[in-house]
């Protein structure tokens, strides 16, 4: 009895969650990045908020545009705000996604940098349309590797439209 009940359960999440990446549909996300789930050669606290829009050209295929805003806690380096475009994949249409993206991001003191990346999320659905979104993300600096680049947890919210 179990299995089968589970085997229910599996169904269902699999048909209701079909619908959501299909062609012609519009994203609005928010995100919230660091609070030291990052690593940066130069940070020491690091806190960013980030928005997103996006819209499903084809089934499983996003184009997202994003701003966003980076507060280090490191003296040396300033707050940064950054603009960029990307895309994800929806795999199998379970939620987990690949995302790649290029920012362009300008330190107020320091530095201006095109830092593509790449990231690894799960959409998972707390209604027909608004998700929660954790994704691990590295975004690569060509600035100054070894000081710039960042690996990190992302936590995000988005909207279905």
């Amino acid at each position: 009895m179990k299995k089968v009940l589970m085997l229910l359960v599996v169904l269902s999440v699999a048909i209701s969650s079909h619908a959501q990446f299909e062609h012609g549909k519009h994203y609005i996300g928010t995100s919230l990045t660091g609070f030291n789930f990052n690593y940066c050669g130069k940070d020491d606290l690091n806190i960013g908020l980030e928005a997103k829009g996006g819209y499903l050209f084809t089934d499983n295929w996003m184009l997202l545009a994003q701003i966003g805003w980076q507060h280090n806690g490191n003296k040396t380096v300033a707050d940064e705000a950054t603009i960029g475009v990307g895309g994800r994949y929806y795999i199998i249409q379970n939620g987990l996604y690949l995302g790649v993206n290029v920012k362009y991001v300008h330190n107020y003191h320091s530095y201006n940098d095109f830092m593509p990346g790449i990231e690894v999320g799960y959409a998972f659905f707390l209604s027909k349309t608004v998700t929660l979104e954790p994704a691990v993300y590295y975004d690569q600096s060509f600035t100054n590797h070894s000081d710039y680049s960042r690996i990190g947890l992302r936590i995000g919210v988005g909207v279905y439209l």
